[in-house]
């Protein structure tokens, strides 16, 4: 059955432009009627349910979409929980190794300065004792040039002292490689006054 309807209600109907409309009349595609100056187009019900069944379908793809994306959406956030738990649980893993390993070099540091400590001790024991006469009390050099200028010794002469003494290995006076100094230790100094 067929009903007039306006022009602007066709548009809507059909889904297209009013110029769209009155090109569709034109052309014959559409039959219209004029009255009262106004134009008027014959619509069978037929198209007005199709249209809305349209409607109702793009409705129900829309829908299924969403549901798509959603599934989607929710599958990467399982996706991504998983391997942020097998990431934790790698870096985890990987700490407890590097803990393990700075802790066994620090056992190898603790032993070896344990034995150089030992050595140094049994070294310092043979220097005593073959210099059991010298006391270890450390003199400072200005002290030693002034208590050898009070016997009457220039500053060259206690230069000459000194190295010689190095050269010769005597314990009161060490040369230090590192530090480039000379330690001498405490003593009367009868010998070289």
């Amino acid at each position: 059955m067929e009903k007039l309807v306006s022009t602007s209600q066709v548009a809507h109907i059909l889904g297209i432009s009013l110029q769209g409309v009155h090109y569709r009349i034109k052309t014959g595609k559409l039959k219209s009627e004029k009255k009262d100056g106004k134009t008027f187009v014959y619509v069978d019900d037929k198209i007005k349910s199709s249209k809305k069944d349209k409607y109702n379908q793009t409705s129900q793809d829309i829908v299924s979409v969403k549901d798509e994306h959603i599934l989607f959406l929710n599958k990467t956030i399982k996706w991504m929980k998983k391997h942020y738990k097998q990431e934790i649980k790698r870096l985890e893993t990987n700490q407890k190794e590097i803990i393990k390993v700075f802790k066994s070099e620090i056992n190898l540091l603790q032993s070896a300065f344990n034995e150089m400590r030992s050595i140094y001790q049994i070294e310092h024991k043979n220097t005593q004792n073959s210099t059991d006469d010298i006391d270890f009390e450390i003199m400072d050099i200005k002290d030693f040039f002034l208590f050898m200028k009070q016997n009457n010794k220039t500053d060259s002469q206690i230069k000459s002292l000194i190295l010689q003494r190095v050269k010769e290995g005597d314990k009161r006076f060490v040369y230090n490689k590192e530090t480039k100094q000379i330690i001498i230790y405490k003593s009367d100094f009868i010998d070289l006054i």
